[in-house]
């Protein structure tokens, strides 16, 4: 158990020793975190989901059911992980050779979404309010407020923090305002910034 249990887990969960729960946070059903492991303030685990030995993730984060999250994946606050969604930590694995010494760092960025069933190949770092479609396959780095879909994902778009769609271009300047808050946006040489700070 952690050293203070402000954090509430079923009772078929397995929470082991020398691992950082965070105050508020839920782990639901037959979930299981590894020593070592970081995990901050409100955070909900569903069902079924592993946390590696060192994975790290901030306040915040809601993890759907069946997701495992592994040794390298840094998961930054507000970050939303859909139902089924894989990380991977090794690009070349073979199940004869011992690989831990080669485990990649994957980052997610504040506010990150990725759907379900979505893929996030290892050594990549997705940005902040980035938003990965349903069974999306991503295997480079991805901008902030990027809207990326297919296999291998491309970037179709822009999101705003609250989750809607941007009207700008995705290969020119241009400003947008959020239809559902009226926050304003501005893309620059390639890069979405929120302008209302």
């Amino acid at each position: 158990m952690s050293e203070t249990k402000e954090y509430f887990a079923h009772e078929s969960a397995y929470i082991d020793e020398h691992c950082q729960v965070g105050k508020g946070t839920k782990i639901w059903h037959f979930s299981h975190i590894m020593p070592n492991a970081k995990i901050g303030e409100n955070c909900v685990l569903g069902q079924n989901v592993y946390v590696a030995d060192g994975a790290v993730l901030g306040s915040n984060v809601k993890v759907q059911n069946n997701v495992s999250i592994y040794t390298g994946v840094v998961i930054e606050d507000d970050v939303f992980l859909g139902p089924s969604c894989v990380f991977t930590n090794v690009t070349n694995p073979r199940a004869q050779i011992v690989r831990h010494s080669l485990y990649e760092k994957t980052i997610l960025r504040r506010g990150t979404t990725i759907g379900a069933n979505a893929t996030v190949i290892c050594g990549i770092e997705l940005g902040r309010y980035c938003f990965i479609a349903a069974g999306a396959v991503v295997s480079k780095d991805v901008p902030d407020y990027a809207l990326m879909m297919g296999v291998p994902a491309k970037q179709i778009g822009w999101m705003s923090r609250h989750g809607e769609r941007l009207d700008l271009p995705l290969d020119s300047d241009g400003e947008a305002i959020c239809k559902a808050t009226g926050a304003r946006y501005v893309l620059k040489q390639g890069q979405c910034q929120y302008l209302d700070q």
